[in-house]
């Protein structure tokens, strides 16, 4: 039975409730719980109370990690970030990662190659106000550069640290002036669907 960790980045910040990002995790634990072949599922929400070591063996157990985040100011939400800071710092040497894989002989190659997460893969959803044409018309905010590209960049980079291969992304545009919820539920439900077949 594979083993996944879904993570809810979001958390209650001013007029961000955070509902649709835990309405995402709610979900994507039923859709894979009741697979035909279930999963086996832990979840974790960085706006509630968590341990540390415990969030490691988390990490540490899971064949795949999904990972839910709103974007607040081009960026992670700062409790989303303070869980990664915290959880990763608190994995090395125990588990997540040994090193950054250089060796004192030769400091300069090998950058980025002493993570212990090998054989593991991450999902990630985003989502944004900004509208997805925002993103690929020419002349627009983010000059044809796609969330995954751009924004998520250190994101996909620290995964790599750890030795995760990105499986999929998923961006939900336009969520705070226009938002579909039913359908944009519906949409990540197929999604989630043709991506059980990769875990």
């Amino acid at each position: 039975m594979k083993q996944i960790l879904i993570i809810n980045g979001g958390h209650p910040f001013a007029h961000s409730p955070g509902r649709f990002n835990q309405t995402l995790l709610t979900t994507t634990k039923e859709i894979l719980e009741n697979a035909v072949h279930p999963f086996s599922v832990k979840t974790t929400e960085v706006g509630e109370d968590y341990d540390l070591e415990e969030e490691v063996e988390k990490w540490k157990w899971a064949d795949v990690i999904i990972y839910h985040t709103p974007i607040w100011w081009f960026q992670l939400p700062f409790g989303f970030k303070q869980y990664l800071d915290q959880v990763l710092t608190a994995g090395h040497q125990k588990g997540l990662y040994h090193s950054d894989g250089r060796t004192r002989t030769n400091p300069a190659i090998n950058y980025g190659t002493g993570g212990n997460l090998h054989g593991k893969k991450y999902i990630v959803t985003t989502s944004w106000n900004a509208p997805k044409e925002a993103f690929e018309w020419e002349g627009e905010f983010f000059n044809q550069t796609t969330v995954d590209d751009g924004i998520l960049f250190g994101f996909h980079k620290m995964n790599q640290f750890l030795g995760m291969k990105h499986l999929s992304s998923l961006h939900f545009h336009d969520m705070e002036k226009n938002a579909n919820v039913p359908h944009e539920l519906s949409r990540y439900a197929s999604y989630l669907k043709e991506q059980m077949a990769k875990i």
